[in-house]
């Protein structure tokens, strides 16, 4: 095939996987219509707050199987998983919306397959955006994220013009939305080979053979791995899912002799490191090339548990007004003018769903832009973002417990979304600096572990709240009618979780730094007693 026409499909598969990415975000728009949800069921404000922590859990825990599955069996048969999730899930939702009935363990269930659909699905967006531009993995990576973080704006904002804010409608919407658009982009999405490498068959073993060039002629040869062993080739930066066996990656003067599929790894485990095949520059300056730390290794060490607290406590924080906001809208509203109509209040959540999607997209590209001035410009640790995530999340709360016009919400919600876009912006890259970019997939995942824990924990305990707060209807309908005071309380819980999650991540740089500092110098004397 034709460069061109490589060039071209490489583009079509990356339009794919961002139209994949803006579907598996669509947990995030729970807000819009979980109220009406129930409403319709008569479920109480912790019920409902169970079903939305469990699509959180089907997103979240599930990072280490679903990240082993991409980088095993490539990203299509991801997609596939995805699309039967997603539609598994939001059909039978839909259906209990109309019904007016439903099982809470069967709903939470359904919400669980539409966290795991979108887990999956984005997960193999990711890798083959990540495969198809290895020289440009960055922004062939960032695309697709920056969809995800838009899928609730998107979604919101579709409803409006289709269905009028009609909540059955909604779910029917997100049922056939997003397994829609995640079933239509797996027919154009494909990991391409690229004209920098050679195919050459070989029966016995994967072999790596280094190109020809002015520069590199003299040193011209083959080195052949073993059969079963794996050849390393090293990532300038983290484009997502990753792991061991993807091709796709620029290893100058080198070629790839084993075919390249979809089944392949960006990087590979480190079983063999010739010198030959080591581009040396890069591994000095680079301390993500330089580490391997993965699974069960990162258990003892201090460091592993800083950034893992730290991720659970913001995560746990932003998840409980994603979940939340609105509730935050129906009982302010409530309180402030009892005449307003339930398409009205419908019409507001919808709007404050919208503005957090769009704050979370925001963060993530300043944060990645961010992170790395801090690092290239001022020599600081990309840690710092997470600071300014704590700060945002900590003026967030401030306006949570003291906002009663439901005018100024927005900057509850608006808020919310930066400070949780800065937060999962650069989150990545701070795990690949501290454990290395080689076993990234594992790490990511057992990072995402953290936002179960704390998801539920705040989630339950807002729900808690306002239901103490809340009455029941003789109909079965529950009101509550304090306005502020429904939920005032869990805003000052999450307010003291900021400051613990401050303290954390402040106590993470000044560890993380001494600990730099002592590998820099052991490395100094390790080279000159060479």
């Amino acid at each position: 095939m034709a460069e061109g026409s490589l060039t071209t499909a490489r583009v079509i598969s990356s339009v794919a996987a961002t139209l994949i990415a803006l579907a598996c975000g669509s947990n995030y728009v729970f807000s819009a219509w979980a109220p009406q949800f129930a409403d319709k069921l008569k479920l109480s404000s912790t019920e409902i707050n169970l079903i939305g922590l469990t699509g959180n859990l089907g997103m979240y825990s599930v990072g280490i199987p679903v990240g082993i599955l991409v980088d095993r069996k490539g990203p299509r048969l991801a997609v596939v998983i995805g699309f039967v999730c997603l539609a598994a899930g939001y059909f039978p939702l839909h259906q209990a919306y109309d019904r007016g009935s439903g099982s809470l363990p069967a709903m939470c269930f359904f919400s669980f397959l539409t966290g795991l659909g979108g887990c999956a699905a984005f997960a193999a967006s990711i890798k083959t955006s990540a495969l198809n531009w290895p020289h440009h993995r960055g922004t062939a990576t960032g695309v697709p994220l920056a969809a995800f973080g838009l899928s609730a704006f998107f979604f919101s904002i579709f409803s409006q013009f289709v269905v009028a804010g009609d909540t059955g409608d909604f779910l029917m919407l997100l049922a056939t939305g997003t397994s829609g658009l995640v079933f239509i982009s797996f027919f154009f999405l494909r990991v391409l080979p690229h004209s920098h490498y050679t195919a050459v068959p070989s029966s016995d073993s994967n072999t790596l053979t280094r190109r020809k060039s002015e520069d590199s002629r003299g040193r011209a040869g083959r080195v052949r791995a073993e059969p079963g062993e794996s050849t390393l080739t090293l990532a300038p930066s983290y484009g997502g899912f990753l792991n061991d066996n993807d091709v796709g990656e620029e290893v100058p003067d080198i070629v790839p002799c084993a075919e390249t599929n979809e089944t392949s790894s960006l990087m590979s485990k480190d079983s063999s490191t010739p010198d030959e095949i080591s581009e040396e520059g890069i591994v000095a300056k680079d301390r993500s090339h330089r580490v391997d730390i993965r699974g069960l290794a990162m258990l003892p060490l201090a460091e592993f548990w800083l950034l893992f607290i730290s991720m659970g406590i913001m995560t746990g924080i932003g998840l409980m007004t994603i979940n939340n906001i609105g509730n935050d809208a129906n009982a302010l509203w409530r309180h402030y003018d009892d005449s307003v109509s339930d398409e009205f209040i419908a019409q507001r959540q919808a709007m404050h769903v919208s503005i957090l999607s769009i704050g979370s997209f925001l963060g993530r590209l300043v944060s990645g832009i961010g992170s790395d001035f801090l690092v290239k410009v001022l020599h600081a640790s990309r840690i710092w973002c997470i600071v300014i995530s704590c700060l945002i999340f900590t003026l967030a709360q401030l306006f949570a417990i003291s906002i009663e016009n439901p005018h100024y919400l927005a900057a509850v919600s608006g808020l919310t979304g930066l400070g949780y876009g800065f937060l999962f912006g650069v989150y990545p890259s701070i795990v690949a600096e501290a454990f290395g970019v080689h076993g990234l997939s594992q790490n990511w995942g057992c990072m995402t572990l953290a936002p179960v824990v704390t998801g539920n924990v705040f989630n339950l305990i807002y729900g808690t709240i306002f239901d103490r707060h809340s009455i029941v209807m003789p109909d079965g309908d529950r009101e509550c009618p304090d306005g502020l005071a429904c939920y005032r309380s869990a805003y000052l819980v999450t307010l003291f979780a900021c400051a613990t999650g401050l303290v954390m991540t402040l106590w993470a740089i000044h560890y993380v730094k001494g600990q730099r500092r002592k590998e820099d110098l052991a490395r100094e004397l390790a080279d000159r007693e060479a």
